[in-house]
């Protein structure tokens, strides 16, 4: 009538790396729909400006993200130009 007790040494070791996986594919959304609002409303990609400026312009200072959205919007919505070549 007695159950042996079932060992579950393998049980943390799995729900950590689905913690971790979960956590991965939370990240990523966020990033692509981060990605789709800014297309959506017009915002320029940070990124891409970056690595826009290390293959074109690489002897020029990179702004910093707070900067470089700064000048976006300065640009938008004060009919400021928005490309650089």
């Amino acid at each position: 009538m007695s159950k042996a007790l079932v060992k579950r040494a393998n049980t943390l070791p799995v729900l950590a790396q689905n913690k971790q996986s979960l956590l991965d594919k939370l990240r990523r959304l966020y990033q692509r729909s981060d990605r789709f609002i800014n297309l959506l409303v017009g915002m320029p990609s940070y990124d891409k400006y970056v690595e826009h400026m290390r293959t074109k312009h690489p002897d020029r200072n990179i702004l910093s993200r707070k900067d470089f959205f700064k000048e976006a919007l300065e640009a938008r919505y004060n009919g400021g130009a928005t490309r650089c070549c």
